[in-house]
């Protein structure tokens, strides 16, 4: 690409000195244009090489700030490290008690829903014991009350007897 700007260039410098007039002209515009384009190339050469230079400085720093930040992360896992690892433990064991807890929970509800069905049967059953211990009671009060009205009765007998 280099060789066919300098071929442009030189046409350039041809044409013009070829419309201003004879050889001496020409070798000293040509000298003039070739010193010139030798200065141009030099000076693009040193830009060129600033812009390298630049580049690659810009690259060492980008180098070094990107070992600072793998380093920074690196450090940043090892601290976040170990609660990770602790949270991840408590987690999982929570979750294990979670499905541990919920039969159990079932379980609770149906045994606690017996349970009151029990102890209503039972408070029934007991109120219904109560109950039929009163009349046994008055029943055997009673009777006892006849039975000594009879004795008395029989016993008055016996005295109007003798």
């Amino acid at each position: 690409m280099e060789s066919g700007i300098r071929e442009q260039q030189m046409q350039i410098v041809c044409v013009r000195s070829s419309s201003i007039g004879g050889e001496e002209e020409w070798e000293s515009s040509g000298s003039s244009a070739l010193s010139l384009f030798k200065e141009k190339e030099e000076e693009i050469e040193r830009k060129k090489v600033e812009v390298r230079e630049k580049v690659f400085s810009m690259l060492g720093r980008v180098e070094q700030e990107s070992k600072r930040l793998a380093f920074i992360r690196q450090e940043l896992e090892v601290m976040a490290d170990p609660t990770r690892r602790e949270v991840e433990t408590i987690r999982k064991r929570v979750d294990k008690l979670n499905r541990q807890l919920k039969p159990l929970g079932k379980s609770c509800l149906k045994k606690e829903k017996e349970y009151k069905m029990c102890l209503e049967a039972y408070n029934e059953k007991s109120s219904e014991k109560a109950s039929l211990i009163n009349r046994l009671v008055e029943l055997v009060g009673e009777s006892e009350r006849l039975r000594m009205k009879k004795l008395d009765e029989l016993s008055k007998t016996i005295e109007t007897l003798y």
